[in-house]
């Protein structure tokens, strides 16, 4: 699959046209989008199709929109045109029924750098609305092995183990769309192995993953899209 832009001057008579129906096995689907940065238009025509158990690995040089995909597709950001669909309805950005089940780890680790590791990751919990308690806490820091940094500061914290804070949360999460944006950033080998075992969990349970990534993760079955200029 091969996203690029597409020429300014094409055709819009389908603008008001009702999406046409997808099958009942899709659970995530984009019509059509397009996005612009500033009155640069980064991508146009993009279409794509995921049912449970899907992965979309997307790749591409900087600048050319990756982050601008996943950042619609997960609801927090507006398309220039075109719909996104979760579980057959449209959603509008911000809408209720797809942050409920998005699950959104950005390119930026996000960290206070007066709080701690496991104050960092209660606090990123509770500000996507899923909670975590002390316990889970503890065992999602274990699981990226930061059990014995959960009480430090997050400004003594190594770049990879700032990475490995919000990339806790995939130990714990229950949500069913998980939306990464380059989570393989400053991880070591043992990082990226336990990155791409948790998302071929996610996977076999029926979850469905789109990530952008420029490090080779191993994500099963995973389709892969190249987002060129």
């Amino acid at each position: 699959m091969t996203l690029r832009p597409r020429a300014s001057a094409a055709s819009r008579a389908r603008e008001h046209a009702p999406p046409p129906p997808l099958p009942a096995s899709v659970t995530l689907a984009a019509q059509d989008l397009a996005a612009r940065r500033g009155t640069r238009l980064l991508w146009q025509g993009v279409n794509l199709t995921l049912s449970a158990g899907d992965a979309l690995v997307v790749r591409g040089a900087n600048g050319v929109g990756k982050t601008t995909l996943l950042r619609v597709l997960a609801g927090l950001a507006h398309a220039e045109h075109g719909s996104v669909r979760w579980r057959g309805a449209i959603v509008a950005p911000h809408a209720q029924a797809l942050r409920d089940d998005v699950l959104f780890i950005g390119h930026a680790p996000a960290l206070r750098d007066e709080l701690t590791a496991a104050e960092n990751l209660t606090s990123l919990a509770a500000l996507a609305a899923e909670p975590m308690t002390a316990g889970a806490c503890s065992d999602a820091l274990a699981a990226v092995d930061l059990a014995a940094q959960a009480s430090l500061p997050a400004r003594v914290l190594s770049e990879g183990q700032r990475r490995r804070v919000p990339l806790a949360r995939l130990a714990s999460t229950s949500r069913p769309l998980w939306i990464l944006d380059e989570p393989a950033a400053a991880l070591d080998a043992a990082g990226v192995r336990w990155l791409g075992a948790r998302l071929a969990g996610h996977l076999a349970q029926g979850g469905v993953a789109v990530v952008s990534t420029h490090a080779p993760i191993d994500v099963p079955g995973a389709r892969v899209a190249e987002m060129t200029l």
